[in-house]
């Protein structure tokens, strides 16, 4: 999954991010509230982390504008004013959630997985499941039957976007797409290469190939 993080306290943009990564997010990192309109609005994230108090353009002013182009995409606040006004202000722009600073890494980390599922109609699931598979997100291992299957970095973060698109035709591209980070060099074969380790692991049927077109994830049967 993709994130955007806007934020410019650049230490504590440093924390989050290597936050995120340890669970399996790819990250991009803006701290200007310009850039964050622009790109906000043209690459494919998964969710964005706006901060409200930005240089350049305020946060509500971008979440605005995000919305005023139809952009869907789920958008956790972050403020270090705690006001209701401001909560309900943003709110009303088109946050999806809020988050008030100073925060719990884990809240954080459970708000974005909240998020996340709604997004993808799996709200009130404790845990990610889909296809006869329960993906542990804290302990990034997967539940087959009775079973717990270890998984590398790169298999979690694969069989999770897999997992919250269960039927859906994902081409590589797109997998690419949502699986780095803008500086991260895509190379579609690496991903080739984890399905079928995932296969290995879960068996052959649970992510079928269409040729030419891309992957599916089926689940176990």
């Amino acid at each position: 999954m993709r994130l955007l993080l806007v934020e410019d306290s650049v230490s504590l943009a440093d924390e989050l991010v290597a936050s995120l990564q340890r669970q399996g997010y790819a990250v991009d990192w803006l701290a200007d509230g310009r850039d964050a309109a622009r790109q906000g609005a043209c690459e494919p994230y998964d969710l964005m982390i706006l901060d409200l108090g930005l240089p350049g353009k305020p946060g509500l002013e971008v979440l605005r504008e995000w919305r005023a182009q139809g952009l869907a995409t789920p958008v956790l606040v972050l403020t270090a004013r705690a006001s209701w006004a401001e909560r309900i202000e943003g709110l009303k722009a088109g946050a999806d959630d809020y988050l008030c600073k100073p925060f719990h890494p884990e809240e954080l980390q459970l708000r974005i997985q909240a998020l996340l599922r709604r997004a993808h109609g799996l709200a009130n699931q404790p845990q990610l499941e889909a296809g006869g598979l329960q993906l542990d997100e804290a302990r990034q291992v997967v539940r087959c039957g009775t079973e717990d299957i270890e998984l590398t970095a790169a298999e979690f973060r694969l069989l999770r976007y897999l997992m919250l698109h269960p039927g859906q035709l994902l081409s590589k591209g797109q997998l690419a797409e949502h699986l780095y980070d803008g500086e991260t060099e895509r190379d579609s074969n690496v991903i080739e290469v984890h399905i079928n380790r995932l296969r290995g692991k879960l068996g052959r049927t649970v992510i079928e190939t269409r040729r030419g077109q891309g992957y599916r994830f089926a689940g176990v049967h």
